[in-house]
């Protein structure tokens, strides 16, 4: 008897759209708009995470001469891929990203933790690792300013969908601009294509959402994009809910408001 082949896993791919998507010169304007507006709030820095989006805010950013300072979380645990985008934009550009880590002792608590595999087995051991290694590296770097950027787009997953463009971040305590909020995927890729920009290479290895080397894996075709962060605590990946908390507030219970 013939075995019966398994079918083959398909994998992410990026898109590749040759032509501007309906709507995207409007997007594009209302992208310069709010970094513009950001801007404004002195001083203003974008968090770069290296991610294609980060890296279309980043090419507006220093094309277009705004005042605003960029800076990358270096968590210890980046993929090797991440590293060398973060040195070629760096050299592209000609613009320092200015790198941010955990303190020491947070790592070696980590290190106390076996927090690299024990984030598998306890979902408060994950916590704790991005709590560490992300969120109080950023809560420092934000101390004393007014603004920051970030690329989050509501295609990229359901609890994204509903943010704002711009809001008064209160865990942050700072307002809080998102340029790309409405930009779909083919926009993303398109200005990227178009513009020759420098882009992470596991985008092109079926990553769709690139993070910590542990917490991140390619993603199937039929997957959300953020199915490939922190895989293993998913039940239904319809409602994903992939955040480290850097974009969750302090205080669930403010309510945040629009920038006006």
């Amino acid at each position: 008897m013939n075995a019966i082949a398994a079918s083959p896993v398909r994998w992410y791919k990026r898109p590749r759209p040759t032509t501007a998507p309906s709507g995207f010169s409007a997007r594009l304007d209302e992208a310069l708009e709010l970094l513009r507006e950001a801007s404004r709030h002195s001083p203003c820095v974008f968090a770069h995470s290296l991610s294609a989006e980060d890296m279309v805010i980043f090419h507006l950013i220093v094309e277009h001469h705004f005042p605003i300072q960029s800076f990358a979380l270096d968590t210890g645990k980046l993929p090797e891929a991440t590293l060398d985008l973060w040195s070629r934009a760096e050299t592209i550009y000609s613009t320092r990203i200015e790198r941010v880590s955990p303190a020491e002792a947070s790592v070696d608590a980590l290190v106390a933790m076996s927090a690299d595999s024990a984030l598998y087995e306890s979902k408060s051991v994950r916590l704790r690792c991005c709590e560490l290694r992300k969120t109080e590296p950023l809560r420092a770097v934000l101390a004393g300013k007014q603004a920051w950027v970030t690329g989050l787009r509501r295609a990229q997953s359901v609890g994204r969908a509903t943010m704002n463009a711009s809001e008064f971040d209160h865990g942050f305590q700072l307002y809080k601009f998102s340029p790309l909020i409405n930009w779909t995927d083919e926009d993303v890729w398109y200005f990227t294509d178009k513009y020759k920009i420098p882009y992470n290479v596991l985008y092109g290895k079926g990553y769709a959402s690139i993070g910590c080397n542990p917490c991140t894996r390619p993603i199937r075709e039929s997957e959300p994009a953020r199915a490939g962060r922190w895989w293993w605590e998913q039940t239904d990946p319809n409602a994903i809910k992939s955040e480290c908390g850097i974009h969750v507030s302090a205080h669930p219970s403010s309510t945040s408001k629009e920038v006006q």
